[in-house]
């Protein structure tokens, strides 16, 4: 992708990959899902997970796979409510740079 990935776009999409898991879902897989939509390494990756958990808006918690742990992330509350501020600004957002794509916006 030829558009930077800011750090409150990446959130916003761990955020919403997260969502989608009702019981959480591990990091690799989270990767995976991320680069659906980006480039993204690991070593990016993890960083944003850290930061969202500080920030209470992912709880952690490890479980049993294969005879090793797997540590899984799940969305808090307050990562919800974190999600739906970043979809409602995505709108506003994205519908300004397409109307400027467009050919609108010429004030």
């Amino acid at each position: 992708m030829v558009f930077n990935t800011g750090a409150a776009l990446l959130d916003a999409i761990v955020l919403a990959i997260v969502s989608r898991e009702e019981e959480g879902t591990y990091g690799y897989k989270i990767t995976q899902d991320v680069r659906k939509a980006i480039e993204i390494s690991e070593s990016t990756l993890y960083p944003v997970l850290r930061r969202l958990q500080k920030d209470e808006c992912l709880e952690v918690y490890d479980r049993q796979f294969d005879g090793r742990n797997r540590r899984y992330y799940k969305v808090t509350e307050r990562g919800m409510a974190q999600l739906n501020l970043y979809k409602a600004e995505w709108i506003r957002y994205s519908n300004k740079i397409t109307d400027l794509f467009e050919g609108g916006m010429k004030k």
